[in-house]
């Protein structure tokens, strides 16, 4: 288990026309944790904040201020300290070196004659990252007035952009997609959408579902313990509210603990109105469909494509065709290549487009002869990229926000290790020896995995007449050597 990092994050709020504004920013699309996601500004305690002096921490830690003030100035430039105020960008060489890691935030304040005013900072709560993500945090929240004259500005970098929102507009955002959202974010928001000034006790004290994975309004994520491929150790159920009837997408897990903790949540969704009446399957590997006899056996339809019955024996279902609309709102697209019965769900009222494995965020999709087929597979990448989606969900991993720009990541991903696998044949060998050469930037631990791919890859350019394998060995043809 993955232990939580000590972190802190700030809410600085002012009052606005529309209700309370808050100053939203955007993880950058390379972050290991929540990529193109909107937060708080934030980050993870440093040893050295324990050196920051704080005036006034009140019932705090110094120690959690010294960290929320520091993350406050390093994303925003807002310096939340005792003393003389500083005009904007009267700071921007200090802020420069702190981020280059040139200057401590403690030497910074005695610079400045400083310490971190803690009365600024108003407790507002604590989360704790799920055991499921590969980042984990113990975040601790604090609230922080915006003052007349101060202004934030986002340096590009680990962020992209930082904004000013009605916290009522972030929460339509949320509602249509356009802004994904983590919960210790989201019930903010939605606590400070209600009223003209913060409801202290309602941040502090988060109802149950606030701790519900909802990235986008009526998509749960549900994380199951499977039997899949490491790194992965969950696949994602994702359930989907349509209205009058929820759909549970891949209910992968075989063990009954895991098929439990789903029936536990689709019965509070039942309690609340929102009865499970159907399950929808991407395709028919076993950390994908472990669960679906149980929820069967309660009277759920099973929806999927055809060629999934021989995954299924002895199980009823409804096939799902090509270019289908199900739950008024979800196309149907059928995507072989790394299964044979492999289906995307298209939300056409958002954008949100569940992958299952076409994509993981986690690592790259196995691709593995002689089901999978690497040429199919790119095909159908490039298939989705014309449905121009908005986010991805995927069975393995985070969401990704920028549909669009994650696929053509993939294509370039795998464009990039055929041209490795083009220059590994150079010289002949074995499956087994053109991996190590084309797969050298890996473990040695994963090559058995990798030359699966690696075989998907060589029967492509077979088929192209780019390679030819003779007796075991691998070479390149002569019409790929040809001047």
């Amino acid at each position: 288990m993955i232990t939580p990092r000590p972190a802190a994050s700030v809410i600085l709020w002012r009052p606005g026309p529309g209700g309370l504004e808050l100053y939203l920013v955007r993880r950058g699309a390379t972050q290991r944790f929540a990529p193109g996601f909107s937060a708080f500004p934030g980050g993870r305690r440093d040893e050295a904040d324990a050196a920051t002096p704080v005036h006034s921490p009140g019932a705090n830690a110094p120690s959690d201020l010294a960290c929320a003030a520091r993350e406050l100035f390093e994303e925003t430039g807002l310096l939340a300290v005792t003393g003389r105020r500083h005009p904007p960008g009267a700071l921007g060489d200090h802020r420069a070196r702190l981020l280059a890691g040139r200057l401590e935030f403690s030497a910074l304040l005695r610079e400045l004659g400083a310490e971190v005013d803690g009365s600024r900072f108003v407790a507002g709560g604590r989360w704790v990252t799920p055991e499921f993500y590969p980042v984990r945090f113990d975040a601790v929240t604090f609230l922080v007035e915006w003052r007349d004259g101060e202004t934030p500005e986002v340096w590009p970098g680990e962020l992209e952009d930082g904004a000013w929102v009605p916290a009522a507009s972030a929460l339509d955002q949320w509602s249509r997609g356009e802004r994904l959202f983590l919960p210790p974010n989201l019930w903010p928001i939605r606590v400070l959408a209600r009223g003209p000034s913060p409801d202290l006790e309602a941040l502090r004290h988060p109802d149950r579902v606030a701790f519900r994975m909802e990235y986008q309004q009526g998509i749960w994520q549900l994380p199951l313990r499977t039997p899949t491929l490491a790194p992965a150790l969950h696949t994602n159920c994702w359930i989907l509210d349509l209205g009058d009837r929820l759909a549970v997408v891949d209910p992968g897990s075989p063990w009954p603990e895991e098929q439990a903790r789903l029936d536990a949540f689709l019965e509070i969704l039942a309690a609340e109105g929102r009865p499970a009446r159907e399950v929808w399957l991407t395709h028919g590997h076993l950390d994908h469909v472990g669960g679906v006899a149980a929820l069967a056996a309660r009277g759920l339809t099973v929806r999927a494509h055809r060629a999934i019955a021989p995954r299924l024996p002895g199980l009823l279902f409804k096939p799902l065709r090509d270019g289908e609309l199900v739950g008024g709102r979800y196309g149907v697209h059928f995507t072989p290549g790394h299964a044979r019965d492999h289906l995307v769900f298209h939300d056409e009222e958002t954008g949100a487009l569940l992958v299952g494995d076409m994509l993981s965020t986690l690592s790259t999709v196995l691709i593995d002869p002689p089901e999978g087929d690497m040429a199919e597979y790119e095909r159908q990448l490039e298939r989705l990229v014309q449905l121009r989606p908005q986010t991805l969900y995927p069975a393995h991993g985070q969401p990704a926000p920028a549909g669009v720009a994650a696929l053509r990541a993939c294509l370039a991903h795998r464009r990039e290790r055929e041209s490795k696998v083009v220059d590994a044949l150079r010289e002949p060998g074995t499956l087994a020896e053109i991996t190590s050469r084309a797969y050298a930037d890996v473990p040695p631990a994963t090559w058995p995995v990798a030359e699966r791919s690696g075989l998907a890859i060589l029967l492509k350019l077979a088929a192209q007449g780019r390679a030819v394998e003779a007796e075991g060995r691998w070479r390149l043809s002569a019409a790929a050597t040809a001047p």
